[in-house]
């Protein structure tokens, strides 16, 4: 974690400028006489705003924040509501999970909308609200929101001067059933209904913790594989976190100004490693939380051991679910992955070969960003086989192989758009022929029908000469290479040879 790259500072900045945004929207929330309940519900808000919400662009990202009190505000209103109606409470829980879960559908808004439901509801247990608190709740949660907009959009809006990422709409194809986020909202309810029964009959008060760790596993993940990875290590962070808790927390005996302070030190960590570590995530979110119950007074050594067994609890839920719960396998989600990146590498080299061809509107730059992105999501879908405790060796090779040639095939696209960028770089015949063989390759890898550019003739004239007359034919044809070896691998077949 602590050697992971940062490039730009993006995680710095975010981490900073979520403990700015957190700290106004709780400074607010006193300033006005919330109480500490209050108060807590409030930093939570501001938090879910700046973690959560991750929408593409400036503005789809103000839009959803503005979104966020319109689901959250009636979810806090339910669960006060049924605060003393044990049975209804617990069902109007697994409904939220299912919902929350399935709303991913809609892509990153659906996500964020889904998450600030369920933390709205999770919240309410973890404080205990009843009706007489939500006009004060309502008030905290709006200042707070307005507060982390404040900074996010106004005072620090440092993604205005970034590029704008590629949408990236995880693969979901088919209906009912098929379709992902509707197994995984399936599987999150199952999980969930596990989690809420066993976590019951460990405590009655913080039965919530053992639905509050199902529910999060699942969140960014896809197959089984990657849920599995997700809950060792959700375990693992909340494991170590319980330790430093009782060695953090418990001592401080509930000390106003530096628990404040480490728990501003906690929020800073929550959002710096989180793009990079699950595990250190975790444990920050378990120190903060060791805090949070430390200033309302609640906190002792047999809660952090209450805590730890209920996220077990969680996890065991989560793991059955998505075993024996319509299942979705880890391949199925890799291949989808791959498949994509593939369809990028190809679309990356046409625009390039088609700039080299003087197509003065062909720019391979987004498609490069695509891959980037796509790639990200290999490695992420990857995880399961790559990790140290696979007992599936060979599995955990064609693995590595996959992504040391995908890999490959990123570096050679971004080395042939620098030939394209060059003004000087003049068309060569061969470059279509060899377009047309990455192309061959990448259908066949992907099983994709053929498309006209493949169909087309050879242009005469496009044979003879030597890579080194043009610097992009060298690039191309390590890109045919690395894609007709991730044939092996991916137990693909690939003919390159020209069709009559």
């Amino acid at each position: 974690m602590f050697v992971a790259p940062d490039p730009g500072l993006l995680r710095l900045r975010a981490a900073t400028r979520a403990v700015l945004g957190i700290t106004l929207a709780v400074a607010l929330c006193g300033t006005a006489g919330h109480s500490l309940v209050a108060a807590v519900t409030g930093g939570l808000a501001a938090l879910l705003a700046l973690f959560t919400v991750t929408d593409p662009t400036v503005r789809g990202q103000a839009v959803t924040t503005a979104l966020l009190p319109v689901v959250g505000l009636p979810v806090l209103a339910l669960a006060a509501v049924l605060h003393d109606q044990p049975l209804a409470r617990d069902a109007a829980f697994l409904a939220i999970v299912g919902a929350g879960v399935y709303a991913r559908r809609w892509g990153p808004r659906g996500h964020s909308l889904g998450v600030f439901a369920f933390m709205s509801y999770f919240v309410t247990q973890f404080l205990g609200t009843v009706p007489a608190q939500l006009p004060e709740l309502y008030a905290a949660v709006t200042v707070s929101l307005v507060a982390a907009a404040f900074v996010r959009f106004g005072v620090w809006c440092y993604e205005r001067r970034l590029p704008q990422p590629p949408a990236l709409p995880a693969p979901d194809s088919g209906t009912g059933l098929r379709r992902a986020t509707t197994r995984q909202a399936v599987q999150a309810t199952a999980g969930a209904g596990f989690a809420l029964l066993v976590g019951q009959l460990l405590s009655q008060d913080r039965w919530y913790w053992a639905v509050g760790a199902t529910w999060w596993i699942f969140v960014n993940t896809t197959s089984r594989g990657e849920t599995l990875v997700r809950g060792f290590r959700r375990f693992l962070g909340t494991f170590i976190g319980i330790g430093v808790g009782a060695l953090v927390a418990v001592p401080l005996h509930a000390a106003p100004l530096p628990s404040a302070a480490i728990i501003a030190v906690c929020v800073f960590g929550i959002f710096y490693t989180a793009p990079v570590s699950y595990t250190w995530m975790m444990l920050a979110v378990t120190v903060m939380a060791s805090l949070l119950y430390g200033l309302l007074g609640l906190l002792d050594t047999g809660l952090l051991a209450l805590r730890l067994l209920e996220t077990g609890v969680g996890m065991l839920g989560a793991v059955l679910a998505v075993l024996f719960v319509l299942p979705i396998t880890t391949d199925a989600t890799t291949n989808g992955w791959i498949a994509r990146a593939l369809r990028s590498v190809h679309a990356s080299a046409a625009s390039a070969a088609a700039r080299l061809a003087g197509d003065a509107q062909a720019d391979p730059t987004p498609h490069i960003k695509e891959l980037e992105a796509v790639l990200a999501r290999v490695r992420m879908s990857l995880a399961p086989l790559l990790h140290p405790l696979n007992p599936r060796r060979v599995r955990k090779q064609r693995a590595l192989r996959v992504m040391e040639l995908l890999d490959d095939c990123a570096a050679e696209t971004r080395a042939l758009a620098l030939v394209a960028a060059d003004a000087d770089a003049s068309h060569d015949a061969r470059l279509a022929v060899a377009c047309w063989r990455v192309e061959a390759a990448v259908r066949a890898l992907t099983a994709a029908p053929p498309t006209r550019a493949e169909a087309a003739p050879v242009p005469s004239g496009a044979t003879g000469g030597t890579e080194a007359d043009h610097p992009a034919l060298h690039h191309l044809h390590a890109l045919e290479h690395a894609l007709t070896d991730l044939a092996a691998p991916l137990q693909r077949s690939v003919d390159l040879q020209p069709q009559p």
